[in-house]
């Protein structure tokens, strides 16, 4: 099984890349999140998922390891093929449907291109508990030092309240506590890491 490609970009469009990864030239299928994060770069490193049907051998890349996780949570669902979850992940981004999947809120995902409600209620009632797991495992995540962890959860907190996405929060929230360790203030925190994300 493929995990993940690394290599550079030869075409990119919304829907899939073309990479070349050591002089073989690999058509990945991505979301338009994945394409958001990619877009302005030469060299990338796609997670990988091979789908293998009876006709073809399809391979779709993700620009995280939590995305490429909740595509394989969404497929897993009786109904929901490969093109429709990421139809589903380029339509709102991981975090948003994963909040959605936990808040159990069948009427945003029947807002999804091609989810009706019976499938908006299978992907509920498949999902939200492994989804509730993943998001609390996620907020415990340990941190060395109590007071850095408090620090960095409340201002993820505050972050993704704000509509900024976990991986740009926490990205910004980290690069900000480097710079500045813990003497910083929750309220300077947010603000500095706003700025960076």
């Amino acid at each position: 099984m493929i995990s993940f490609l690394k290599g550079i970009l030869i075409q990119k469009d919304p829907t899939h890349v073309v990479m070349d990864v050591n002089g073989v030239g690999y058509h990945v299928n991505i979301s338009v999140q994945t394409y958001a994060d990619i877009k302005d770069k030469e060299s990338i490193l796609l997670h990988a998922h091979l789908a293998i049907r009876e006709d073809a051998h399809v391979l779709y890349g993700f620009s995280t390891e939590t995305e490429k996780k909740l595509f394989q949570q969404l497929i897993s669902v009786n109904g929901v093929g490969p093109s429709t979850a990421i139809v589903m992940l380029s339509y709102m981004s991981t975090d948003e449907l994963r909040q959605a999947i936990a808040r159990e809120d069948a009427v945003t995902l029947q807002r999804i291109k091609g989810i009706g409600g019976k499938t908006a209620q299978r992907v509920i009632i498949e999902l939200k508990d492994k989804v509730r797991k993943d998001l609390h495992e996620e907020i415990q995540e340990p941190i060395s030092g109590i007071r850095h962890n408090t620090l960095r959860t409340e201002a993820l907190t505050a972050l993704i309240t704000l509509g900024i996405t976990r991986s740009a929060a926490e990205k910004s929230v980290d690069t900000v506590l480097k710079r500045s360790g813990n003497t910083i203030t929750l309220e300077d925190l947010v603000k500095q890491a706003l700025k960076n994300a």
